[in-house]
């Protein structure tokens, strides 16, 4: 700001020289500066008074329409909230390949305890021990009458509960509502749903997450609004399911099995129609993991048709005969010398029960399962092209089957591939792999040579992969494992009308710390079905099966996991839509003849 002087040089001068007294001229522009400073603190004051009169209009306006709002509003009780961002409660259902509900959500509510707001904390502490009577009544009484402002008493309950916690009445016992996970089908299909839980959570609301299972692998989409509460459909079959599990149960309490598994796979669609691991568990309680012992195996949460990486024995034999056949090297009536004594190094190659099937055809080899039979063809092979041809199968890697769990079971590999490891993978030992893995191998044979990836979604036709055997090998293989059936060691598997398909096979269990039981197996039935126009994949394994039978105590699969498989089949192919084969009667030897 420019100021004025007070006695400016030039008016001096001129008054002086009119001989006027200077003075006047300082005194005139002291009042001048005077007046200009009055207006501009009146003109500040004035805007300030301004700025102050539109705050208090706005505030009372503000508090004016918030009364207004409440009188013309209905009452509630008010409500004890963290801040934050809100927490988004909706999931979409899980459904089976029919559109039959897996999974959904259930309404319900949580009760938690303000102490603060209470009238009678230790009279409500006992009232609520005696509707929950897991709650400790003095831990209870402790942080009603504590310095706890805030206290979670059970999140979730039932309309029952809702009542008789309603009817204490004491004002510091709320409830919040809340969105839980129910399985209606209990323990049916377990493994494959996996479970929920709890993430962040107030008193308004709770967001419900996976833990497990497809719940925990497909959360992103369960949880996400933009899907328009979409459900996500699944492969399953939810009555082939109830059957699998129900005759899986049954067998394996009758062969006095440690654990049971079955896989149900479309050949050519590579959809897993079921899949059950036993012993089980409730996802709607589902328990905590365990957190002492060496064999995950003992617990129910352990998945065995994933997660359970065997050694699966001869079932791998179907393997070494197609490759050699589709390397040109044999065909099913090549005869191959069977014979001992066979050693590899130091390590002799034996077979079962110290058999000896002398020259016998390729197809015999299937049938008797002879281990020095596959033996020679596998070192004809070479460990390279074998290494090739079973990781076209998808024998190295993890199963790429839409359950988290999967990717826990990865299959074991040696770590020096020579002519040892050659011979006993033949036979299916020295390679460690899940039920989904051999599924996924069989269904190869199953549906003309084609790769097929293991899935948990729904699938609309055939869902190919690349070819890793010829549709003429492929044929070659069914019509051996027909065999094994008719006339070779799983003679219990065949079902009238549906012509089963099958390998066994036998192996030593794994200990947990390394080595082998002696007295310990893992016995495998992994079958085609029907032969006569493969559709199904069906692979059942017991683990430490044991059935005394004509005075003996049998492991083997042809006695333990065969029976089973075939009553699986005999139950659930009718669900599956197929009609039995009924073979043509013989017909009368009438001539018929005119005069």
């Amino acid at each position: 700001m420019t100021r004025t002087p007070l006695r400016p040089l030039a008016r001096i001068l001129d008054a002086r020289a009119r001989g006027e007294n200077p003075k006047v001229i300082e005194r005139e522009n002291i009042r001048q500066r005077h007046e200009d400073m009055k207006d501009r603190a009146r003109a500040r004051a004035e805007g300030r008074l301004l700025v102050l009169g539109l705050f208090f209009f706005c505030a009372f306006s503000v508090v004016g329409f918030r009364m207004g709002a409440l009188a013309t509003s209905e009452a509630q009780e008010p409500l004890a909230n963290a801040p934050g961002a809100s927490i988004a409660m909706q999931r979409a259902n899980i459904v089976d390949r029919e559109g039959r509900i897996l999974a959904t959500n259930l309404d319900t509510y949580s009760v938690y305890a303000q102490p603060p707001l209470m009238i009678d904390p230790i009279a409500a502490a006992e009232q609520l021990v005696s509707i929950f009577p897991d709650l400790d009544k003095e831990r209870l009484v402790n942080d009603f009458t504590g310095k706890r402002k805030f206290l979670w008493i059970k999140k979730r309950i039932s309309p029952e509960q809702k009542q008789a916690v309603h009817d204490i009445g004491d004002p510091g016992i709320l409830f919040g509502p809340r969105e839980m996970r129910l399985y209606p089908n209990g323990r049916l299909a377990a493994h494959i749903l996996g479970g929920s839980g709890f993430g962040r959570e107030g008193v308004s609301a709770a967001e419900v997450i996976g833990v497990a299972g497809v719940e925990k692998q497909f959360d992103d989409y369960l949880r996400d609004p933009a899907n328009g509460n979409k459900p996500l459909q699944l492969s399953l079959d939810l009555t082939v399911q109830a059957a699998v599990e129900q005759v899986l149960f049954g067998g394996m309490k009758i062969m006095n099995a440690k654990g049971a598994s079955a896989v149900l796979m479309n050949a050519h669609t590579g959809e897993v129609v079921s899949a059950a691991s036993l012993p089980s568990f409730d996802p709607n309680d589902r328990p905590r993991p365990p957190t002492s012992g060496f064999d995950p195996s003992d617990s129910p949460l352990f998945n065995r048709y994933v997660q359970g990486v065997y050694e699966l024995g001869s079932v791998f034999k179907i393997f070494t005969a197609a490759q050699a056949m589709q390397l040109g090297l044999v065909n099913s009536n090549t005869i191959i010398d069977t014979s001992g004594p066979m050693k590899i190094g130091r390590f002799p190659i034996g077979e079962f029960n110290g058999k000896n099937y002398g020259e016998i055809s390729v197809t015999d080899v299937i049938v008797h399962s002879s281990n020095r039979g596959t033996g020679r063809l596998a070192l004809q092979i070479g460990a390279k092209r074998q290494q090739d041809f079973l990781n076209a199968l998808g024998m190295f890697d993890p199963t790429p089957f839409e359950i988290v769990e999967a990717k826990g079971g990865e299959p074991l590999k040696p770590k020096k591939w020579g002519e040892l490891s050659t011979v006993t993978i033949s036979y299916g030992h020295g390679l460690s792999t899940s039920p989904m893995h051999l599924a996924a191998g069989y269904a190869a044979i199953a549906n003309g040579g084609h790769y097929v990836s293991p899935t948990v979604m729904r699938r609309n036709g055939p869902q190919y992969g690349p070819r890793v055997m010829s549709e003429n090998t492929a044929k070659q293989a069914q019509a051996m494992l027909r065999k094994v059936v008719t006339d070779g060691t799983a003679s219990f598997g065949d079902v009238a009308g549906y012509d089963v398909a099958g390998k066994t096979g036998t192996a030593d269990k794994p200990k947990p710390r390394g080595g082998y039981y002696d007295d310990k197996v893992i016995a495998t039935f992994a079958t085609i079905f029907p032969a006569y126009d493969p559709k199904y994949v069906l692979i059942v394994t017991l683990d430490e099966p044991s059935i005394v039978a004509y005075g003996e105590k049998r492991r083997t699969a042809g006695w333990t996991a065969v029976p089973v498989a075939a009553e699986l089949i005999a139950r659930i192919a009718p669900l599956l839509g197929l009609r039995p084969r009924l073979e043509p009667e013989a017909r009368a030897a009438i001539t018929l003849t005119s005069n």
